[in-house]
């Protein structure tokens, strides 16, 4: 048996929303570049919706699907929905994470909750 869901490999195989936006409306950063795993989000708002996400990560596969498939939970939801979305829910839709890397959804969240932190 696998250590990874099959949803995890294919968002971690072929990440969705990976990279940067030009001109982003709101940005988080958990972790410091340069200094161990970090996550950045960005994200772009229509009035109070998200209408487009971006990420980058340093860290392992597993980072990297969960920025994927964070960015695919929040876009066209509104701030306040993506205020309730948890690590637990993040790990839930990727069919769990190992105990070593339960940083990883908790990374991400982090740096989604910094990103909206102002937009409420």
């Amino acid at each position: 048996m696998s250590r990874f869901s099959e949803t995890l490999m294919d968002h971690f195989v072929s990440p969705r929303n990976s990279g940067t936006m030009e001109v982003p409306d709101r940005v988080g950063l958990a972790g410091t570049p340069g200094h161990g795993p970090f996550m950045a989000i960005q994200l772009r708002l229509a009035g109070v919706h998200i209408a487009g996400a971006k990420f980058q990560t340093y860290g392992c596969g597993a980072s990297i699907a969960a920025g994927s498939m964070l960015t695919e939970m929040i876009i066209g939801r509104s701030v306040a929905e993506c205020l309730e979305v948890s690590a637990e829910h993040l790990s839930i839709a990727l069919g769990g994470f190992p105990p070593d890397k339960q940083h990883c959804p908790i990374m991400a969240i982090a740096a989604l909750r910094e990103a909206l932190a102002n937009s409420r």
